[in-house]
């Protein structure tokens, strides 16, 4: 079988700049393309050469979401693996994000925050 990856993830944010900004100072990524969509509306793609997320902005002003967690084909949250989960949590604070539910078990450590769009992110570590 051949191998099989995740290539992106397409979420709708408020302000894609301010998204890809504060991306980029925590993780570490880099802006890949920003453009107009074919829907209209705004997109920047962030991440790595192979994968990203794309951070979609509408022509009109995106409404505010039910909990995804009680929604059919919610979002719940989404998860960044780091070598060193200290620094990136001290990014994460840098942000103006509060890291919160931290967790110590198998297979490693993480803990998550909610940027200000109120995604929420799981940050792990497997070192």
């Amino acid at each position: 079988m051949s191998k099989i990856k995740l290539e992106h993830v397409n979420i709708t944010v408020k302000d894609p700049d301010a998204t890809a900004k504060w991306m980029a100072d925590v993780f570490g990524w880099h802006l890949r393309w920003s453009g107009d969509s074919l829907a209209g509306g705004r997109s920047y793609h962030i991440g790595m050469d192979d994968q990203y997320i794309a951070l979609y902005r509408p022509p009109s002003a995106p409404r505010e979401g039910q909990n995804s967690y009680g929604a059919i084909g919610g979002l719940n949250h989404i998860a960044v693996v780091v070598d060193d989960i200290n620094e990136v949590e001290g990014k994460v604070k840098n942000a103006g994000f509060t890291p919160h539910n931290h967790g110590d078990y198998e297979p490693g450590l993480r803990f998550y925050f909610h940027d200000h769009d109120g995604i929420e992110y799981e940050v792990v570590s497997y070192s």
